[in-house]
């Protein structure tokens, strides 16, 4: 399906020394992460925020249709860069054979220019906006609680949250996705905080048709709901309800149990195979991923998390790198057959088709995907031990050579070795001490 690379982390402009130039450092990245395999891009929020403590990421949306060509808010770039130059990213992508995702923050506002008092509970709030855009102005009808809406599902930090049942914000809403899709040439969305608002909404998005060199396009969409498989579950099925273009999901439980995985001695492959992920019980709609921009902050993985990489570009879903694990903390090593990129290249290259597994038990897992069409297939061996460790497995490929294309082992840089199945399959594949290995066939 691709690999995502989340292209931001918090405050990033600032710590890279690129404030206000983010999308042109992007734009010099792009060649060589397509080359490695990756398929995507998912930027932070393009609009112009509300810059209430200083120039923000994006998350407390002040005018939607200021992409960083307005003067306002203290700034006429985004901390990211100008208008321009994010088209300019994008087009860069394009031919690049890359696509891009916006992250759309549609439960909440911030920076409003005015207060007023709700006539439905008295209470005032800063809901008045007149943004210089002169698109989407607003007031208390389009927030909570509405005339259209008194409940609401989610408040985010202390920010006005929109009333997306009130028709206004519903029609801006879809108008501005749409113009993010043909006019700005985005290619579909990370959905930010979808606890917050009606499944329907997305849905009215992902029902969107985009048009791009005269032909018809259907966007992306991935949301965030940080919760348990259980409530992601549920949200899926009320958002892609009658829906021919269904939206995916963070597996937010996967990435807990990578977590353990890497930094909970003792613990045990067998859990990677039970129920309650995503990508064991809805593989086709799971975004895996290992880092993002906000578990890091409070909840890092510190060790050994190029297990949890391998895992998660070796099987099914839609996976997400993230930019501090590939490019400031070194785990990107492009030419080395130790890191990400190398995973990236397997994934791209081999790992089609559904799973079997062929073995599994407390210090040892190996899976094998069964492969599609261009994509041949792989056996991928986790080993937990802290020594070498393999057996003998039976897979789909008979008299067939395996080289191994990617690898790692802890205080280990050995090159695992080559090995061929018999006349029924069998072979024996091996990895190194805490560690992975990533074989392919042969034809």
């Amino acid at each position: 399906m691709g690999v995502i690379m989340q292209a931001f982390y918090w405050d990033c402009p600032k710590l890279e020394n690129r404030e206000y130039q983010w999308w042109n450092y992007l734009k010099d990245k792009v060649s060589s992460l397509s080359s490695v395999g990756f398929t995507a891009l998912w930027l932070p929020p393009a609009n112009k925020g509300a810059n209430i403590n200083g120039v923000s990421m994006g998350y407390d949306p002040y005018d939607y249709y200021d992409l960083g060509d307005i003067d306002q808010r203290g700034s006429t770039k985004t901390w990211f860069g100008s208008k321009n130059e994010l088209i300019d990213l994008i087009r860069i992508a394009h031919e690049n054979r890359m696509e891009v995702y916006a992250d759309l923050v549609l439960n909440h506002n911030s920076g409003a220019d005015g207060d007023e008092v709700n006539p439905i509970d008295g209470t005032k709030r800063w809901t008045k906006f007149n943004p210089k855009s002169g698109k989407f102005p607003r007031n208390w009808k389009c927030f909570h609680p509405s005339l259209y809406e008194t409940w609401d599902d989610m408040i985010f930090g202390g920010m006005p949250d929109l009333c997306h049942r009130n028709p206004q914000v519903y029609t801006e809403l879809l108008e501005y996705a749409r113009w993010l899709l043909e006019e700005i040439g985005f290619d579909g969305f990370r959905y930010d905080c979808v606890k917050g608002y009606g499944g329907w909404m997305v849905r009215a998005i992902q029902e969107l048709r985009g048009i791009r060199k005269e032909k018809g396009y259907k966007p992306f969409g991935v949301g965030e709901c940080w919760d348990s498989d259980r409530t992601i579950r549920d949200w899926l099925d009320e958002t892609n309800a009658w829906s021919d273009n269904p939206v995916s999901a963070f597996d937010f439980p996967l990435r807990y149990r990578l977590r353990d995985l890497c930094q909970v001695y003792g613990y045990s492959l067998k859990h990677l195979t039970k129920s309650g992920t995503l990508l064991r019980d809805v593989p086709s709609q799971a975004v895996t991923f290992v880092e993002n921009h906000d578990v890091v902050r409070d909840d890092p993985i510190i060790t050994d998390k190029m297990l949890a990489y391998a895992f998660i570009l070796t099987h099914e879903g839609y996976p997400c790198v993230f930019w501090q694990d590939y490019y400031t903390w070194g785990l990107g090593q492009e030419d080395s057959a130790g890191g990400i990129a190398a995973l990236v290249r397997a994934h791209e290259d081999h790992a089609g088709g559904s799973t079997s597994i062929l073995h599994v038990d407390d210090d040892l897992y190996i899976m094998q995907r069964n492969g599609w069409d261009s994509q041949r297939g792989l056996i991928f061996v986790l080993n937990n031990r802290g020594d070498w460790n393999g057996v003998p497995v039976q897979t789909q490929w008979k008299n067939t050579r395996f080289i191994p294309v990617a690898w790692h082992g802890k205080n280990d840089a050995a090159t695992p070795q080559e090995k061929w199945t018999q006349e029924d399959g069998w072979a024996d594949f091996w990895a190194p001490p805490r560690g992975y290995a990533v074989y392919v066939p042969q034809f």
